[in-house]
């Protein structure tokens, strides 16, 4: 019995140390005074790098600079791409991802926050070429090219809704409408609020479906799947700052 005994404890004393020195992604923010966000800084109004002032800007920068003011730390951008963006939150690389569409895919490796803003996929062409092609059923041809960029949930998208299309898939730091503005691809896709900057920059594009988005989706932000901990906190600071209007008034400040 006494040996017994002395197993259970032993048993019971590697599963209490086990439970209670796990490091929740969040104490380790708030430890080193420092949270790092991942983010790709190609998305006009959402994360965009500016070139003139080599600093980022958009909805997501004031969202990360918002709950890093709440948690009372200083916010670390870092640089990443659509190709890498779950891999890199997965590997620690930052604590955090800028806003992401919630797939199913990318749930199977990463966790989600609640979500805290939607749109749909259009999309967009030359503007001298949008009366000959005017609709999905038209991009949807073996003589079209349709651009996507790599690693974004457009990709997929496009391969579903244009299989006689041929699809061209950029690698960051180059975008999908880089190859409709060269004249390299036909057609591109990206989200609807995306798009809406994007015809304020380059007056020669123009949106096809703007009043018919589809496959709407989520936006939210990319966690460690297993911190159960640091999603709880990130859900929470969600839930109070949309009570507080702070989500609306941020997209209309970027026109969102």
């Amino acid at each position: 019995m006494k040996l017994i005994k002395i197993i259970v404890m032993s048993f019971l004393t590697m599963f209490l140390t086990a439970t209670y020195s796990f490091s929740s992604t969040l104490d380790d923010i708030v430890q080193s005074g420092v949270l790092k966000v991942g983010t790709t800084g190609d998305f006009p109004g959402w994360s965009f790098k500016n070139p003139a002032t080599d600093e980022y800007e958009g909805f997501d920068i004031d969202v990360a600079n918002k709950l890093g003011e709440s948690m009372g730390v200083e916010v670390e951008f870092v640089a990443t791409d659509w190709k890498n963006l779950v891999s890199g939150v997965v590997s620690n690389k930052y604590h955090m991802t800028s806003s992401a569409s919630i797939t199913a895919q990318r749930a199977i490796t990463a966790g989600y926050s609640d979500s805290y803003y939607g749109t749909g996929t259009v999309a967009m062409v030359l503007s001298k070429n949008s009366g000959s092609i005017d609709s999905w059923e038209k991009i949807n041809s073996s003589d079209i090219k349709v651009a996507v960029t790599l690693g974004t949930v457009f990709e997929g998208e496009a391969k579903k809704s244009f299989p006689e299309s041929k699809i061209i898939s950029v690698e960051a730091p180059a975008r999908e409408y880089q190859e409709v503005l060269s004249g390299r691809a036909d057609a591109s896709l990206t989200s609807k609020v995306d798009a809406l900057k994007l015809i304020k920059l380059y007056p020669e594009l123009s949106i096809v479906n703007i009043n018919e988005p589809k496959n709407a989706k989520l936006f939210a932000i990319l966690l460690p799947r297993g911190d159960q901990e640091w999603i709880n906190y990130i859900n929470h600071w969600i839930a109070d700052q949309k009570n507080k209007g702070f989500f609306n008034q941020t997209a209309e400040k970027f026109g969102l």
